[in-house]
């Protein structure tokens, strides 16, 4: 599940919510109880784990050549 950021726009109150991308987004500040916009993020890394992710896991063997 996504997490998303949200801004007041009467307190500037910035906050996180974990939700499902179904769940309908937060309209009111926790703090104050205005309105709230949701903002644009940049995303998350991506993190690699386990083998397959490496240079030396997709190297070939060398060519032999021949004399």
């Amino acid at each position: 599940m996504p997490t998303y950021e949200y801004e007041c726009t009467n307190c500037k109150y910035a906050f996180e919510k974990f939700q499902s991308m179904v769940d309908k987004p937060v309209k009111i500040c926790p703090k104050c109880g205005k309105e709230v916009k949701k903002l644009i993020g940049g995303g998350s890394g991506i993190i690699f784990k386990g083998t397959g992710f490496y240079e030396t896991d997709y190297k070939r063997p060398a060519k032999k050549e021949n004399k």
